[in-house]
C-alpha cells in the first residue's frame, strides 16, 4: 500500500485525443497512462490508472484505495460538478488527494467553476494539459515520500 497511487479518471476521458482537442489536447488516455506509469516508476511508486464513465465504479475505486493506496489523484471530469457520492467517498480516504483537470476550468463556462470535491482534497492541478498528470504524481511524491 505504501507505494501505490490511485490515479482515477471520470467520464468521457476515454475519448481524449479525439474529444475537443483545442481544449483537451491530442494525447490519448493510453499515452497519459503510459507516461504516468513511467513517472511513478522513476519516483518509486506504482500507479493504479483507471478510467470509468460510471459514477458508482469511480466511487468503488475510491473505496478500494482506502486499503490499497497511499494517495489518490483524481480527474473526476463531469462528476466534479455533480457528484455528492464522489465527495462523500473522498472524505473517507485519509491520505492525500489531488484533484486534477486538463483544462483551466476557471477559464471556461461558469458551470465548470464550482467543484464539489475541491473542499476535501489536499491540492488541485488545473490547466497544464496532459502534463498535469505527471505534475500531480510529482506533487503526490512530495506529500507521501517513498520509503
Amino acid at each position: 500500500m505504501d507505494r501505490r497511487i490511485y490515479l482515477l479518471n471520470g467520464p468521457n476521458l476515454n475519448l481524449l485525443g479525439q474529444r475537443e482537442p483545442a481544449i483537451y489536447g491530442t494525447a490519448t488516455l493510453k499515452e497519459i497512462a503510459d507516461r504516468s506509469a513511467e513517472k511513478g516508476r522513476t519516483l518509486g511508486y506504482d500507479i493504479e490508472f483507471r478510467q470509468t464513465n460510471f459514477e458508482g465504479e469511480l466511487v468503488e475505486s475510491v473505496h478500494e484505495a482506502r486499503a490499497q493506496a497511499c494517495g489518490i489523484i483524481i480527474n473526476p471530469a463531469g462528476y466534479t460538478f455533480t457528484s455528492v457520492a464522489l465527495l462523500d467517498a473522498l472524505k473517507m480516504f485519509d491520505g492525500p488527494k489531488i484533484e486534477l483537470h486538463i483544462s483551466n476550468v476557471h477559464a471556461r463556462e461558469s458551470l465548470y467553476h464550482k467543484s464539489l470535491v475541491s473542499p476535501v482534497v489536499t491540492g488541485i492541478i488545473i490547466g497544464f494539459g496532459a502534463a498535469g498528470y505527471e505534475l500531480a504524481i510529482e506533487a503526490m511524491a512530495r506529500l507521501v515520500p517513498a520509503a
